[in-house]
This record gives C-alpha cells, sequence and structure tokens, in this order.
C-alpha cells in the first residue's frame, strides 16, 4: 500500500482525520489576548517586536489585533486589500498535457470546492496573513461515503503559535515545550504572506504599520487634551500664608470645577484669577495626524488616492495611476494565495481521495487577475487592422476582451439585417421570395408607360404600351 504523505514528505496521521489536533491541546482554548496597545511607547513597541524576533508571538499578535480594532483608517485600508479578492473568479485548473485521469481529478475538484461552505470566509481568513504575516485554519474532515472532505476551516488566533528559536519559519503550536507542537500534516491550511522579505516572525505588514499606528495614537491623545481645554482662561489659585494642606487640596479641586462645572467654593480668604483663555491651534496635531494615515495608506495600497483626495494634487490621472498600484498588490495577493490553496487544500483533498499525489502534477488553484481591454476601442481598430491584411487570430482576441469561448448549445450574438433593425410597423412590405413565384419582363417607354410585349419573339416590333399603375 503506498504511503499518503504531504507536500513536506511528512505521513498522514489517522488521528487528524478523527479529531483536530488543537482538541488534544484544550487549554488553549482558554488562553486569552493581553492587549498590549493599552499604556504604549516607543521602548514597549520595540520590546514587543524583538521579543517575536526570537520566537515568542503572542504579545505581538494581540498589538497586531488591537491596532485593526483602534485605528479606524488602518482598520478600513486593510479591509480594502484583504476584501479585494474576494471580488476575483477562480477555478481549478488542470496541469500542462492533462491525462484523462487528471482531467476527471480536476472537474471533480471544481465541483467539490463549489459546494464547499463558507469558501469566501476561507479566502477571507488567508488574507489575514498580510499584517501577522501568515494566517493558519484548522480543518476538520467529514466522509460522505468513501470521499473525505473538509467540514470546516476554522481561523486559529496568530498568538496560538509560535516558532523555534532556531528556525524563525517553523510555525508551530504553542504548547508547554520550548519550541512548540508539529502542526499535524493535513490539519492545517497555512497560508505564509511575503509582504516583505525576511523571516515569518517579520513577514507581517504591521511590524511597518506599529510606528505609525504609536505616533498617531500620541496626537490623538494630545488633540483631545487640547479640545478639553480650548477656550477655557487660565485658573490661577491664591491660598494666604500659612493654609493647611487640605486647604490647598480644597482650592486647587475648585479651581477645576470652575473649568468644567462653571461652579465652585473655596475658603474665605483665597482667591481665584482668570487669565487669558488658553491659545493655540489643532492644525499641528491634525498634520501629524494625517502624515501618519498617509503613511499607512502608502503601505498598505501604495498610494493615497485611493483612499481619499487631499483637495490639492488629486487629479483623475494620479487617481488611476495609484489605482493601478493597488492592482499589481491585488495580483500578488492573489499569485501568492493561490500557490498556498493549491498545496493545502488541492494536493491534501487530491492526496487522501486519489492516492499518491505529486505537487507538480496536482490540480491548482488559480485566480482570474485579468482585466478586460477596452472593448470600444478594440472594436475600431480590430476591423481596420483585419482589413489592412494583419492576421489576428480570433482566440487572442477573445481572451484579451475576456469573451468566453460559446459551448456547442449556447445561444451566439449575431448582427440583425439592416430591415431588421427597423421597427415593425417602418419595415418594408416585401413577401418572401418562394420557388412558386413567376416573373415577368416589364418595359417602359419615354413616357413611363409599361410595354407588355405580345409575344416573347415579337418583342422587338409588337408591343403594347399602357400608363403605369
Amino acid at each position: 500500500m503506498v504511503q499518503i504523505v504531504d507536500v513536506n514528505g511528512q505521513p498522514l496521521q489517522r488521528d487528524v482525520l478523527a479529531e483536530p489536533q488543537t482538541a488534544k491541546l484544550g487549554w488553549i482554548t482558554r488562553d486569552f489576548a493581553q492587549h498590549p496597545s493599552r499604556g504604549l511607547t516607543p521602548k514597549k513597541l520595540y520590546s514587543i517586536l524583538e521579543q517575536a524576533e526570537f520566537g515568542d508571538l503572542m504579545a505581538q499578535s494581540d498589538l497586531f489585533v488591537d491596532m485593526e480594532e483602534k485605528d479606524a483608517h488602518l482598520f478600513a485600508e486593510m479591509s480594502k486589500r484583504k476584501r479585494a479578492l474576494l471580488t476575483l473568479d477562480w477555478r481549478i485548473v488542470a496541469p500542462a498535457n492533462a491525462s484523462a485521469e487528471e482531467k476527471r481529478q480536476t472537474a471533480q475538484l471544481q465541483e467539490w470546492f463549489t459546494d464547499l461552505a463558507n469558501f469566501d470566509d476561507v479566502l477571507f481568513d488567508c488574507m489575514d496573513a498580510v499584517g501577522h504575516g501568515f494566517s493558519a485554519q484548522e480543518i476538520e474532515w467529514q466522509q460522505l461515503g468513501k470521499v473525505w472532505l473538509p467540514k470546516t476551516l476554522t481561523h486559529r488566533p496568530q498568538r496560538w503559535f509560535r516558532t523555534p528559536f532556531y528556525d524563525g519559519n517553523d510555525l508551530r503550536l504553542r504548547d508547554n515545550s520550548s519550541d512548540g507542537q508539529p502542526l499535524w500534516p493535513f490539519g492545517w491550511l497555512v497560508h505564509k504572506h511575503r509582504a516583505k522579505s525576511g523571516y515569518l516572525t517579520r513577514g507581517g505588514l504591521h511590524r511597518v504599520l506599529a510606528w505609525p499606528y504609536l505616533f498617531k495614537t500620541y496626537s490623538v491623545a494630545d488633540l483631545a487634551e487640547f479640545l478639553e481645554i480650548y477656550g477655557l482662561p487660565l485658573r490661577v489659585g491664591k491660598y494666604p500664608a500659612g493654609a493647611t494642606k487640605e486647604e490647598k487640596a480644597t482650592l486647587l479641586r475648585a479651581v477645576a470645577d470652575i473649568g468644567h462645572n462653571a461652579a465652585g467654593i473655596i475658603p474665605e480668604g483665597m482667591l481665584i484669577d482668570f487669565q487669558k483663555a488658553a491659545d493655540g491651534s489643532e492644525v499641528p496635531f491634525e498634520a501629524m495626524i494625517t502624515w501618519c494615515e498617509k503613511s499607512q495608506s502608502k503601505a498598505i495600497l501604495g498610494g493615497t488616492l485611493t483612499s481619499q483626495a487631499d483637495g490639492k494634487t488629486s487629479t483623475n490621472a494620479l487617481g488611476k495611476t495609484h489605482d493601478g498600484v493597488r492592482r499589481d498588490l491585488l495580483t500578488s495577493d492573489a499569485r501568492q494565495v493561490q500557490t498556498s490553496l493549491t498545496a493545502g487544500l488541492c494536493y491534501t483533498v487530491c492526496a487522501l481521495n486519489f492516492g499518491a499525489a505529486d505537487l507538480r502534477r496536482v490540480p491548482r488553484f488559480e485566480f482570474d487577475t485579468r482585466e478586460a481591454e477596452d472593448l470600444e476601442l478594440y472594436s475600431t481598430a480590430l476591423p481596420k487592422l483585419v482589413a489592412a491584411g494583419v492576421k489576428v487570430p480570433r482566440q487572442w482576441a477573445q481572451d484579451k476582451l475576456m469573451i468566453p469561448e460559446p459551448q456547442d448549445d449556447e445561444e451566439i450574438l449575431s448582427v440583425p439585417k439592416p430591415e431588421m433593425a427597423l421597427p415593425p410597423e417602418e419595415r418594408p412590405d416585401t413577401p418572401p421570395r418562394t420557388a412558386a413565384m413567376r416573373y415577368r419582363a416589364v418595359l417602359t417607354n419615354s413616357a413611363g408607360e409599361e410595354c407588355i410585349p405580345i409575344s416573347m419573339r415579337s418583342i422587338r416590333r409588337s408591343t403594347v404600351c399602357q400608363p403605369t399603375r
């Protein structure tokens, strides 16, 4: 019997078909986030990022989750990046020069994946790897007859994982050991997204976004504090010599209450002077916030004009240029995700149901990232090129315009005859020609009279003319 192995050559453990791996680590499901974004400082942020480089991903993962929850701009931009993948069509593609059996497997996989429940959620959870560097979904299998198919794919928090100290790319589950527990073969769909080069622990885009997030947090807090006292006069409390600590505390409390409640009491003999109202501007704080948000947009989407217009340099041409950069990112994301889906789903399903599989010959998952060309431009240019003698393959034109090849039983569009393009009431009332119809020669003279020959022999010498009707 041929042994079934995963893409890394690890043999199948039958336990994975009975229950998920995390079921044997029940304590990990009761491990909750610590929210390290509270009281975040540059020193604390540096310590969190450095800790992750040594394999401990808990604090870094918790911080990245907090960043998306607390920063609305960052959440909106990351949501665009993640959900853009859901707009693409996908298909299962057979390998080159596929055999009849490989074509059959491809068609079967296409049917199974189409019927897979919540497959859009699977794609969306894969894109969580853009910020964190990786995304792990645990597979729970079910057997339908003789067929093994995924029942559910559950996204697991990144804080559940770690990497060994000696290998920053080897993702493992946290347990009581120092290096972690290796992931079971056939039990996980792991997508490692390379937002930038480096080890898995440093490959997440959120490591770049953490610093603008920190600076923006400071600026927002300073702006809130400024708005709290903006327009209020400076209050100075004066206490007499010999005042006790309790009297001083009472005066300070009264000065603060007057600023917010416009009322307060102080002991006799104490004074409160109102100086010039608090002065200043919100512009410096907003400038810092704007810089941070633009930096986030550039890092996530490659530009700023697909997020907001600044009213100064934004033009339609620049917007299209920035949108083109975002399209490049979408294509790159799709190619990375489809590689992980081919190895993590297509290969595993084929290996379990069709026997030993070769990753090089397995049907692969593929997104359609093509964009249709300008139909109006091509409809004008192609007829002229063909008339000039340019040999244009029909399949090339259909691929450019993303027009699929019609099936045998499909109706196709056609250009109607000129008279059929008119409304029914304007069409000429001409009966169709039939084989039973008879025709006769008709001559007219200079007066417009119809001349009917008496016989074909006498057509040149004897005719009878009458006015035309």
